[in-house]
């Protein structure tokens, strides 16, 4: 007879986990309706810490990597156990997981609003921090492999396979693209430049989503839809084609986030195929969700946890067409840089996310404290104020892109820009306004939650370690008649792992080893020099303040574009930028250009835009920057920042570290002199010289006859 085994399932890293899930969930959806109002009221932008530049950054990080991370490692630390039947690894381990991943989200949310940013999308966090998640992500993976090796269950069920491929590949793509130059405890330099940047940001933001947002929230449906269904998976030859098919196509992806720009044509191509394909396994994943509650149709009506599932796995349907939609060019031409952008990542992120993410804390939350769900009437509202919640957000952001888009593009009978960017600008406020409405339903549907579940748990006792018994998993790796295939592979949790990584890292290389070796890929032009002392200060500004969320510095090859903007964007433009300020959102007009040609505005204008900006664009929804007057400029770290960009390729002379203060002085003396003769008077060392000398320079090198070199 066979000998069972007994053991205990740690249910308090699961409940902890949950409880941080539900807790930056309102923190991060309360940041994002304050910013969405800051749209609409300007004056909500409350002092330099709370404008929208800076919380905009806050609300995607407390979204992502503290909701719905919290929300995947709730899911994973209680679907691993009983999927491997054991305990997890380690306790310890599990403990520092939690309080380190705790502690990053703290550190982010000081951090971001004091301006301490790297710009990079889903990237903002400096090096200090990035360390930090780096450990946290290995005690995570030690944790998991740990427990699927000394595992009780012969097979890996399809779920684990898409928490192993995560695992893999959210540490590639975080080490990757946090590769920077620290030059201080909280501001450092990308090592890449330019288009490779964008590059590398891209194919790493596009794949942050697909294995951050995508693929553990695919093994999350795969345990917990089931589980909530009574019913088994409906394909496993589909599960299969679903998960290799996924996490090798979905690595390609990412540059159909640059089309139009100067990243060079073949990658974008590459990007715009692999993103076409990808609809097929998407969608084979949602089918066999929705198909896995087949027979089960009059549940779904009748269980409430079933309607979150079933919105979740219907909007992740809507989101995977969606996107490859979006990267075929004639679709992108209209879609990128305006709201559609902002519409569609929300179907993903409040419908497939966050209603699964309801889902399974109100099936778990009950089990982990043995009792019943408080009130199954509150559940049904938070429901439908979600789901009403996600309709009046997306739809007015959908209308606003598709008019913002038509607007930005039309011409007079007179072959003129028919309309000012301001004007595209007021027009958007009632779609903000209406999106605001969704936002706050969406919230207040939140809120029940908390409420039911705190009532929920008040009304349970924790099961801290939940007793389990299971046979001891006998050694047996030999393929057995009748078999299929796949079944060697799940028997192998390290072969697995590796494969996976392989699968990967091809998608990844493809894209970048020629974009970073071939130079001609990313061609000079002569007329292209570095940023001065005081530019490249004024710069770091630019960033802090997070004036990339919503202004773009990449003009496309469109007649509407060039009209507005003037020449449209090269590669060899961005050869100095560390980190390129791209951008992906034009809630203000590109600024590529602003220093030079029609687009030049005096350094008073600047001067008085910064302090009011409706003093000279009325209508404006910008906020004031008069604290930037009134700030002295930081020069203390003006050499240490030319030495690391000398270390990162900027070709300036040897020993110019030592002179830049000089010259930095020199240059700000000479914009105040100018503000003096539009009679302004303030000091040169103010922060504000610095982000005019900035905005000025921009675009003025490639006025001169371009020359392009190959070299």
């Amino acid at each position: 007879m066979m000998q069972v085994e007994k053991f205990y399932y740690d249910n308090r890293i699961v409940k902890d986990f949950a409880y941080a899930t539900i807790l930056w969930g309102v923190v991060g959806m309360l940041v994002g309706l304050w910013v969405s109002l800051q749209l609409v009221f300007p004056s909500l932008n409350i002092t330099q810490y709370g404008s929208f530049g800076r919380l905009r950054p806050l609300h995607t990080n407390a979204v992502i990597f503290a909701f719905v991370g919290n929300g995947i490692f709730m899911g994973v630390y209680y679907s691993l156990q009983r999927l491997c039947k054991a305990r997890m690894f380690s306790d310890t381990l599990s403990k520092i997981h939690f309080w380190g991943w705790q502690l990053i989200i703290v550190a982010a949310a000081i951090t971001l609003p004091l301006g301490f940013t790297t710009s990079k999308e889903y990237a903002e966090l400096e090096w200090p921090i990035d360390i930090a998640i780096t450990l946290i992500w290995v005690v995570f993976g030690w944790n998991m492999i740990g427990t699927i090796i000394r595992r009780r269950e012969k097979h890996l069920y399809v779920a684990i396979w898409f928490y192993i491929a995560t695992l893999v590949t959210v540490a590639v793509l975080h080490i990757v693209n946090s590769f920077e130059l620290p030059i201080s405890l909280f501001k450092s330099y990308s090592w890449y430049a330019g288009v490779q940047d964008a590059l590398v940001q891209w194919w790493y933001g596009h794949n942050a989503v697909a294995f951050f947002l995508t693929t553990p929230y695919l093994g999350l449906m795969y345990y917990f839809m089931p589980k909530a269904a009574n019913r088994p998976v409906y394909s496993y030859r589909l599960s299969i084609i679903h998960f290799w098919s996924l996490i090798f196509l979905y690595i390609w992806a990412g540059p159909h986030h640059l089309l139009y720009t100067a990243l060079p044509n073949w990658a974008q191509s590459l990007g715009v195929v692999f993103s076409l394909m990808l609809i097929f396994p998407s969608w084979g994943g949602m089918i066999n969700g929705l198909l896995t509650l087949r027979g089960a149709w009059d549940k779904v009506r009748d269980d409430v946890i079933l309607k979150f599932m079933v919105v979740a796995v219907t909007a992740y349907g809507m989101a995977t067409f969606e996107g490859p939609m979006l990267s075929l060019k004639s679709i992108s031409a209209v879609s990128h840089y305006t709201d559609w952008i902002i519409a569609h990542v929300h179907v993903g992120a409040l419908g497939w996310n966050g209603m699964l993410t309801f889902g399974i804390i109100y099936w778990l939350i009950p089990r982990l404290f043995s009792t019943s769900l408080y009130s199954k009437k509150l559940a049904n509202s938070h429901f439908w104020l979600s789901t009403l919640g996600i309709v009046f957000y997306a739809v007015p952001m959908y209308w606003a892109g598709f008019t913002q888009s038509s607007m930005w593009k039309q011409f007079t009978e007179a072959g003129q820009l028919k309309y000012t960017f301001l004007e595209t600008v007021t027009y958007m406020k009632p779609f903000y306004a209406m999106r605001s409405l969704g936002g706050t339903l969406y919230l207040l549907g939140t809120c029940l939650m908390v409420y039911n579940i705190y009532k929920t748990v008040k009304s349970g006792s924790l099961v801290a370690n939940e007793a389990a018994e299971a046979a001891p998993l006998l050694k047996d790796n030999e393929k057995h008649a009748g078999e299929h295939w796949h079944r060697w592979i799940e028997r192998k949790p390290v072969q697995m792992m590796v494969i996976s990584l392989i699968v990967i890292l091809i998608g990844g290389a493809a894209e970048m080893i020629p974009t970073f070796l071939i130079k001609s890929n990313v061609p000079t032009i002569s007329s292209v020099k570095p940023y001065t002392p005081l530019e490249l200060q004024g710069r770091d500004i630019y960033v802090r303040e997070g004036c990339y969320v919503c202004h773009s510095q990449m003009i496309r090859p469109f007649r509407s574009e060039t009209e507005r903007y003037g020449e449209y964007s090269k590669a060899g433009e961005f050869v100095y930028d560390h980190p390129f300020q791209w951008g992906s959102k034009r809630t203000g007009p590109d600024l590529a250009r602003e220093g030079a040609g029609n687009l030049k505005k005096t350094d008073g204008w600047h001067f008085r835009h910064f302090r009011e900006p409706s003093s000279m664009s009325e209508g404006s929804i910008m906020p004031a920057y008069s604290f930037l007057l009134e700030q002295d400029l930081d020069i203390s770290t003006t050499e240490a920042k030319i030495r690391a960009m000398q270390t990162l390729g900027v070709p300036y002379e040897k020993g110019y570290d030592k002179l830049a203060v000089a010259d930095l002085v020199a240059q700000s003396q000479g914009i105040a002199d100018n503000l003096k003769n539009d009679s302004i008077r303030i000091s040169p060392k103010k922060e504000i010289i610095a982000l005019i000398a900035y905005l000025q320079r921009m675009g003025t090198d490639i006025a001169k006859p371009l020359t392009v070199q190959n070299k």
